[in-house]
C-alpha cells in the first residue's frame, strides 16, 4: 500500500498552528463558543491549501449540527491523483480552558489513509491510555490495581510514584478512590483528555497513564498519536443516551460494545499526528503574541511509519501571511 508522503505532516502541523493562534486570540475572555468557532474556521481554511483527497471521519459533529469539519466533509485540494485520506480533527480541545485562561488546551488533528481510523460516534468511551513501554501490559477491563501494579512494573518505578490523570467527574469517584487507595498519585483535569493521554508516551511530562471515561471522537486522536509512538490505548463505546447503541452498531460495525483495541482504532501505522498548544501544557506551550504582529507556538508532529517524532518553536509573522489568512487571526476589537 502507497504510504503518505512525509510533507504531509508539516502541512497538518500548519493547519495545527493556525487554529492556535485564532482560537488564543480569546484566551481568558470568558467565551468557549467564540474561541471553538475562530479554532474551527482557520483550521477549516488551512485544508484548502493541502494536495489531499481528505474525508472528515472525526469532526465537529453531523452535518446539520456543524457549518464545517463535520463528519464526512470533504477537505483538502482533491485534485486528480492526491492521496486518499481519513481526517480526525478537534479544532479546539479544551474550549472552556482557553475560555478561563487555563492549561491544557490544544487544536490537534491526525490523518491516515481512507479507511483506516474508526468513525467514532459523538458519545463516551471508557479508556485507558499509558506510554510505549506499558503496551501490552495493562488492559481496559482488568482492575485499576492491577493496571497500576503492570505500569509499575513497566516503568520500573513504586506504584507510589506513578501519576494518572483522571478527568474531575462525579462519575469517576469509584476510579479516584481505587487509585488513591493504592497509593498513586492522580492529576485531575477539569476538561481535555487528549492532551494528557498523548504526554503519557513522554516520561518528561510526568503523566505515565490516564484512565476513565470521555468522549469517543477524542479516543480516536488519542490512539492516533500512541499509535504513532508504540503506546498503548484501549476504549469501549459507552452509550448513555437514547439512540445512543443503535448510533454505535451503525458506525463502528457489529458488537459497538466490544473492546476497542488501538489496532481497531486506527488500523495502520502509517499515521500522522499534530497538536499545537492554545495555552501551557505538560508537553507544549501556549501561544505567546508579540509586538509588531507576531507569536510564537509550539507543536509536536508524530509520524508513525518512521516513528519521529518533532517538536516545532515557530515564530509568526501575522501580517506577513496575505490579507485572508490575516483575518483569521488577527487581533480582537
Amino acid at each position: 500500500m502507497e504510504k503518505m508522503n512525509r510533507e504531509f505532516s508539516m502541512e497538518i502541523a500548519r493547519i495545527t498552528e493556525y487554529a492556535a493562534i485564532a482560537s488564543a486570540r480569546w484566551w481568558g475572555k470568558g467565551d468557549k463558543i467564540a474561541a471553538d468557532g475562530a479554532a474551527t474556521e482557520a483550521m477549516r481554511a488551512m485544508f484548502d491549501s493541502v494536495s489531499i483527497a481528505g474525508t472528515v471521519v472525526i469532526g465537529e459533529g453531523e452535518m446539520d449540527e456543524a457549518p464545517m469539519l463535520y463528519i464526512g466533509e470533504k477537505v483538502g485540494k482533491w485534485d486528480e491523483g492526491d492521496f486518499a485520506v481519513d481526517i480526525a480533527v478537534d479544532p479546539l480541545e479544551g474550549t472552556n480552558l482557553v475560555a478561563k485562561g487555563m492549561p491544557g488546551a490544544i487544536t490537534t488533528l491526525a490523518m491516515a489513509p481512507s479507511g483506516t481510523l474508526l468513525n467514532a460516534p459523538d458519545m463516551y468511551m471508557d479508556k485507558i491510555a499509558a506510554g510505549p513501554k506499558c503496551k501490552g501490559k495493562i488492559f481496559l477491563d482488568a482492575s485499576v490495581t492491577d493496571n497500576l501494579k503492570a505500569a509499575a512494573k513497566a516503568l520500573d518505578k513504586s506504584v507510589g510514584d506513578i501519576t494518572v490523570v483522571v478527568l474531575d467527574r462525579p462519575r469517576h469517584k469509584a476510579i479516584i478512590d481505587e487509585i488513591r487507595a493504592c497509593g498513586a498519585r492522580i492529576k485531575l483535569i477539569t476538561d481535555g483528555d487528549v492532551a494528557p493521554a498523548v504526554s503519557c508516551g513522554f516520561p518528561e511530562s510526568g503523566i505515565d497513564m490516564m484512565i476513565g471515561t470521555g468522549g469517543a471522537p477524542e479516543g480516536v486522536l488519542a490512539a492516533a498519536a500512541l499509535k504513532a509512538i508504540g503506546g498503548e490505548f484501549q476504549g469501549r463505546l459507552h452509550p448513555m443516551k437514547d439512540g445512543e447503541l443503535e448510533r454505535a452498531a451503525k458506525m463502528a460495525g457489529k458488537d459497538p460494545l466490544r473492546l476497542l483495541t488501538i489496532d481497531d482504532l486506527v488500523q495502520t501505522q502509517d499515521v500522522m499526528f499534530a497538536a499545537t498548544g492554545v495555552t501551557d501544557g505538560e508537553l507544549l506551550n501556549g501561544v505567546r503574541f508579540y509586538g509588531n504582529n507576531e507569536a510564537s507556538t509550539k507543536t509536536i508532529i508524530l509520524r508513525g511509519s518512521s516513528g519521529t517524532v518533532r517538536f516545532i518553536e515557530s515564530r509568526h509573522h501575522l501580517d506577513r501571511k496575505g490579507e485572508k489568512t490575516w483575518k483569521l487571526f488577527a487581533p480582537i476589537a
